[in-house]
C-alpha cells in the first residue's frame, strides 16, 4: 500500500540561494511564499536562513537568528509545522525556543555539547549525511567504496551518539544527502535514490529526501535551476516509490498533484 511522503516546502531566507536568486530574502516575501506553499500542499515549512551550496557564503549563527526571527514569528500563530535548516547550535536553540517542531541539519547533528538540549526538546531531527561531514556542499569526488554502505556507517555512528545522550530513537529521520553532498558525479546521487529501501530497511527509520532542482537533475537535463521542475519531480516520484516518508521541494503544488495520483494508483515503494 502506497504511503504518501509529508512534503517540506522550502522557502530559503537567504540573498545567494543557488535556486531561487534571494527572492524570498525579504521577511515580508519569505512569508507570503511559505504562506502559498502550505495552501497548496506543504505539510511543513522548512525555512532556511543560510544556503548550503558550494558557492554559498558563511552566515553567522546572530544573522541565521536575525532572518528567522519576524518569519517565525509571523507563522507561529497560523498553525504551519515548521522546520528549521541549520546546523549551528545557537540557531537551533532560538529554533526551539520559538516552536519548530523539526530541526534539519546537514552536518547531521555533529555536536555533542547541544545534545541535552535536543534531549529536552520534542522536535523531531532530520540527520543528513554528507561527503563534506562539516559545513556547505563543495566539489570534492566522492570517495571510493559502495556509497549506500559509507552513508549507512555514518548513521549508525550518529544515531548511536543521540541516542546515548538520550534523544528518543523514534524521532529520527535519515537525509542521504543528495547533489553536491554525494559528490559531483550525478551516477552517485541516482544511485542512492535507486537504494533508499536498503537505508530505511536497515535502520527502520523513515528517510528524507531533498532533490529539488539540485545539480545532478540540472547535469543530466541542461537546465537551469528554475527550468528543473520536470526533472525535479520525476526525481521525487522515484523517491516517493523507493520509500521516502519525507520529500523536501520548492514547488510543493506539482508534488502535491503527482502524488495524489500515485495514491490513486495504489501504488507500492519498490524495494
Amino acid at each position: 500500500m502506497f504511503q504518501r511522503p509529508l512534503i517540506f516546502g522550502i522557502v530559503n531566507i537567504t540573498p545567494d540561494s543557488f535556486s531561487d536568486g534571494g527572492r524570498y530574502f525579504a521577511a515580508d516575501s519569505a512569508i507570503a511564499h511559505a504562506k502559498r506553499l502550505a495552501a497548496e500542499g506543504a505539510d511543513v515549512i522548512d525555512l532556511g536562513p543560510a544556503s548550503s551550496n558550494p558557492d554559498a557564503v558563511p552566515v553567522p549563527a546572530e544573522e541565521e537568528i536575525r532572518r528567522l526571527a519576524p518569519v517565525m514569528e509571523a507563522l507561529a500563530g497560523e498553525g504551519i509545522a515548521l522546520s528549521v535548516d541549520s546546523f549551528r547550535p545557537e540557531t537551533q536553540a532560538f529554533a526551539l525556543a520559538h516552536g519548530a517542531a523539526w530541526l534539519n541539519d546537514i552536518r547531521g547533528f555533529a555536536e555533542p555539547s547541544f545534545y541535552p538540549s535536543l534531549a529536552a526538546s520534542h522536535a523531531r531531527l532530520i540527520l543528513m549525511h554528507s561527503i563534506q561531514r562539516d559545513g556547505n556542499a563543495d566539489r570534492r569526488e566522492t570517495p571510493a567504496g559502495d556509497i549506500v554502505e559509507s552513508i549507512c556507517r555514518f548513521f549508525e555512528a550518529r544515531i548511536a551518539a543521540l541516542v546515548a545522550a538520550g534523544i528518543g530513537r523514534e524521532r529520527l529521520v535519515l537525509d542521504p544527502g543528495m547533489g553536491f553532498f554525494l559528490g559531483p558525479r550525478p551516477e552517485t546521487s541516482f544511485e542512492v535514490l535507486s537504494r533508499l529501501g536498503e537505508i530505511e530497511a536497515r535502520f527502520g527509520l523513515p528517510v528524507f529526501v531533498s532533490v529539488s532542482r539540485k545539480s545532478f537533475l540540472r547535469a543530466v537535463t541542461g537546465r537551469a535551476p528554475g527550468e528543473a521542475g520536470a526533472a525535479t519531480l520525476a526525481a521525487e516520484l522515484l523517491a516517493a516509490e523507493r520509500g521516502a516518508r519525507f520529500i523536501r521541494t520548492h514547488e510543493t503544488r506539482p508534488l502535491a498533484d503527482a502524488l495524489a495520483v500515485l495514491a490513486r494508483f495504489g501504488t507500492a515503494p519498490a524495494g
